[in-house]
């Protein structure tokens, strides 16, 4: 029973453990995570079209109820930028942005993504992340960052912009151009700027200045705080509201509200397709992200259950009137170099942004948005990775194909084209490569018992000898074609009288793949062309035994290669040697 509760309660597990040493460390971290994730969640609460102090409620529950059921010792969960994008894009389809319905949208946007994440734990579902090709999936967040900063520009300059793609939005930022507001600007492009600087040039600054490596380190992290009270100080000092720049105005103060989401069936049918791809998305998102932090420490994470545990912080934001969440990059990174040792550092964090809610809202109400936006573009423009599709087109063009792809219909048809695509994409490319295994003609090595590809090496070859390996599990996918290939091979050399498949590296063959390999016996001792395999695998062994395929088959399996070029040698052959391959 402890086993099993531990399986399902990681708290159980590191909580046993815990002691003053790790306590010390994860409140340093929370504290560095709290001041990072104050002004990101009021600018991504902004970029999901919801009040500012929605973010703050999505930045509380979630992070205790993950540090209870999540396995990583070190992911942030919260609001994030890709994920608040996709709930601005489905909720709007449901709801008017600024409207109560547009929340209760979201809030039930977030349970519909929790109950789904939760059940895909359940099921160990955990696998479903590899849907997603990592060219797609990096395609996918580069687009979606292009049209976040996009978005987010006309808040720098004043101009009213709206709509879910590039187009969309480029559209409504030439239209609202006459909008454009000096003073916004004044604000705006340099709080973008100082807040690029600050990630590559604030911390050697602190160097200088005598600060040791880490707590610059630490201390370079504060920047958008500087830059959230240095803009508010201007707007006070300047009165610069009265000027037309648009400022966040009344947060109301208190904890987050514990309310009951809506049941309105026709808006949980809506939003059922959205929250399918926000919880794949967030789901591929954080896991990435906790298994590249859990890798430097040599810890690990389940992937059923940090479902589990993304599930359940998401149902907790659904509860207290938050919006979808899942682990953030960069919130996390700054978590781990913080020194955070347990989850419990998240579960401090999230007091830390009740205590801010309750204590420093006030403080906020001059916050322009131009400030917030800054915040947003910065950090999304360090997910476009434009560099990787040059290494993917150098890589294989197929996956190449495949991320251009999802970056057009991310930005020219919205973020849900896009997930649709990059999914679409990913199982065609794989039924592709599929349906067409790599299978070589080999020969033997001289003097060795060794077989290599034709092609590529000096190998010895017998003209009525035809040795395939064949370097996949056969399968429904692929089946017909290795059987189209072996007979249009032997077609074209009469001299062929054995053939041989080398199945060394094939981990299965299903039913249709057996019922291939039977016509393509029959069809063989018809031409009186013998059919061998070598190298069979005991577990593959074991199924074709059950079959009437061993009994049937014309030739013998042997155990290795070299068995089989020795048993079919025919008298007096020779043999002769295959060029270089290029």
């Amino acid at each position: 029973m402890p086993t099993s509760l531990a399986r399902w309660f990681p708290i159980l597990d590191w909580g046993r453990r815990y002691n003053g040493a790790t306590l010390t460390s994860d409140l340093l971290a929370a504290v560095i995570v709290t001041i990072m994730l104050i002004p990101q969640s009021l600018a991504y609460a902004m970029l999901a079209g919801l009040p500012p102090q929605v973010g703050l409620y999505a930045s509380v529950a979630p992070l205790l109820a993950y540090a209870v059921f999540g396995t990583s010792r070190t992911l942030a969960v919260g609001p994030v930028a890709v994920i608040s994008l996709m709930t601005a894009a489905a909720v709007s389809q449901v709801a008017t942005p600024g409207s109560a319905e547009y929340l209760a949208a979201a809030v039930v946007l977030a349970l519909l993504s929790g109950i789904m994440l939760i059940a895909m734990g359940v099921l160990k579902l955990g696998m479903l992340a590899n849907l997603l090709s990592h060219p797609v999936i990096s395609g996918f967040i580069t687009a979606s960052g292009v049209i976040i900063a996009a978005s987010q520009l006309g808040h720098v300059l004043g101009i009213r912009t709206s709509g879910q793609t590039l187009l969309e939005i480029g559209a409504s930022f030439i239209k609202g151009v006459n909008g454009f507001n000096p003073w916004t600007a004044a604000i705006g492009v340099p709080t973008v700027a100082f807040l690029f600087w600050v990630r590559k040039g604030f911390k050697p600054l602190l160097l200088r200045l005598g600060l040791k490596g880490r707590a610059a380190e630490l201390v370079s992290k504060t920047g958008p705080v500087i830059a959230i009270v240095a803009t508010t100080s201007l707007v006070l000092l300047l009165g610069l509201e009265a000027r037309g720049v648009r400022i966040v105005g009344d947060i109301p103060a208190g904890l987050p509200p514990l309310l009951m989401p809506s049941l309105d069936l026709d808006v949980w049918r809506s939003l059922a397709a959205p929250a399918v791809f926000i919880s794949l998305i967030g789901f591929v998102e954080s896991v990435s992200v906790a298994k590249t932090l859990a890798a430097k420490r040599r810890q690990r994470i389940a992937p059923d259950q940090e479902l589990v545990g993304l599930g359940a912080s998401n149902v907790a934001a659904a509860f207290t009137g938050g919006f979808p969440v899942t682990g953030g990059f960069a919130r996390s990174v700054v978590n781990f170099d913080a020194g955070a040792q347990t989850p419990a550092a998240g579960a401090y964090t999230a007091m830390g942004i009740a205590g801010a809610g309750l204590l420093l809202t006030p403080l906020l109400y001059a916050l322009p948005n131009a400030t917030l936006a800054a915040t947003i573009i910065v950090a999304v423009l360090s997910l476009v990775d434009f560099k990787s599709i040059g290494r993917v087109w150098t890589y294989s063009r197929r996956d190449f194909s495949a991320m251009v792809l999802t970056i057009g219909a991310t930005l020219l048809a919205g973020v849900e084209a896009g997930v649709i695509a990059g999914v679409v994409l990913s199982i065609l490319l794989m039924l592709h490569r599929s349906s067409k295994p790599h299978v070589a003609v080999v020969g033997r090595v001289p003097g060795t018992e060794h077989f290599r590809n034709i092609d590529r090496h000096a190998v010895e070859v017998r003209p009525e000898l035809l040795s395939l390996r064949i370097d996949e599990s056969l399968s429904f996918t692929n089946a017909a074609w290795l059987e189209d290939m072996v007979l249009a091979r032997v077609a074209q050399d009469p001299r062929i009288t054995d053939v041989v498949l080398m199945c060394s590296a094939v981990n299965d063959i299903d039913m249709t793949a057996l019922e291939s390999l039977e016509a393509l016996n029959a069809r063989l001792k018809d031409a009186e062309v013998r059919l061998h395999l070598s190298e069979v695998k005991g577990p593959v062994m074991d199924r074709l035994k059950r079959s009437h395929f061993i009994e049937d088959l014309t030739g013998e399996v042997f155990l290795s290669q070299f068995d089989a070029w020795r048993a079919t040698a025919a008298s007096g052959a020779g043999t002769r040697r295959s060029t270089d391959g290029a």
